[in-house]
């Protein structure tokens, strides 16, 4: 089974018409994982969590909220990550799932003096991440898509940086079997275009060029990639 560890929602006009972080998951394996998926939404603290051996493999969503808000939830959520983790146990952290894996395994997480990150962007691989299962034969520099505000601001011991941006030194690490991801491999261009669109009033805001990050909004089928190779590798466990 692959379980999804969800953490937010999605902005309520992109939701109207796509749908939810499952569905864009499930949308974005595709193939690459055939068996059964299971949602447990994170902020619902009367749910019990999974024991982590009873999944072949976890996604931990994106979210509006901030790691750094330390709520119960969170707080929850990082010891069953650490657990996990110290088991083994395939994991994938997404955006705020990203994060949250950082600051469970020991980093700390805050908001990125470098600004917003929005829209599709470059994102540069590291030389031996070409050794890594989601990232091995992929080009050097890849598009993503992203939306943040917060980062992974000190890596957890033992990390290995993946990946960055021009705006996100820490793209990608991976500890063990865990890997965080920045990006959003799960959302592609029209759901990237919604969120700008939802966005556009803080955007603009902070400076921002809204109509130029619109205009260069687009697929990221090689970030899809690195989803799918997580299912392989889940698959396989």
């Amino acid at each position: 089974m692959l379980v999804v560890l969800r953490a937010g929602d999605a902005v309520p006009e992109v939701a109207a018409q796509r749908g939810e972080f499952f569905g864009w998951l499930h949308r974005g394996v595709g193939d690459a994982w055939k068996r059964n998926w299971r949602e447990i939404d994170l902020r619902d603290e009367s749910i019990p969590l999974p024991d982590p051996a009873d999944a072949a493999g976890f996604i931990v969503t994106g979210s509006a909220c901030s790691v750094t808000e330390r709520a119960p939830w969170m707080l929850r959520a990082e010891a069953w990550l650490r657990d996990a983790v110290a088991k083994n146990r395939p994991v994938l952290g997404i955006c705020f799932g990203h994060q949250l894996l950082g600051q469970a395994l020991g980093g700390r997480v805050a908001k990125n003096p470098r600004g917003r990150e929005i829209g599709t962007t470059r994102m540069t691989l590291k030389p031996h991440a070409s050794e890594d299962p989601l990232f091995e034969g992929l080009a050097r520099e890849i598009i993503v898509n992203m939306t943040h505000v917060d980062t992974v601001a000190e890596l957890p011991p033992g990390a290995t940086v993946l990946a960055e941006t021009p705006l996100e030194s820490h793209a990608a690490f991976r500890v063990g079997s865990a890997w965080g991801v920045q990006f959003h491999p799960e959302i592609d261009g029209e759901v990237m275009r919604g969120y700008l669109l939802a966005r556009r009033s803080v955007i603009e805001q902070e400076g921002l060029p809204h109509a130029q990050l619109l205009a260069e909004t687009t697929d990221t089928p090689e970030a899809t990639r690195v989803l799918q190779r997580f299912a392989s590798v889940v698959a396989g466990a």
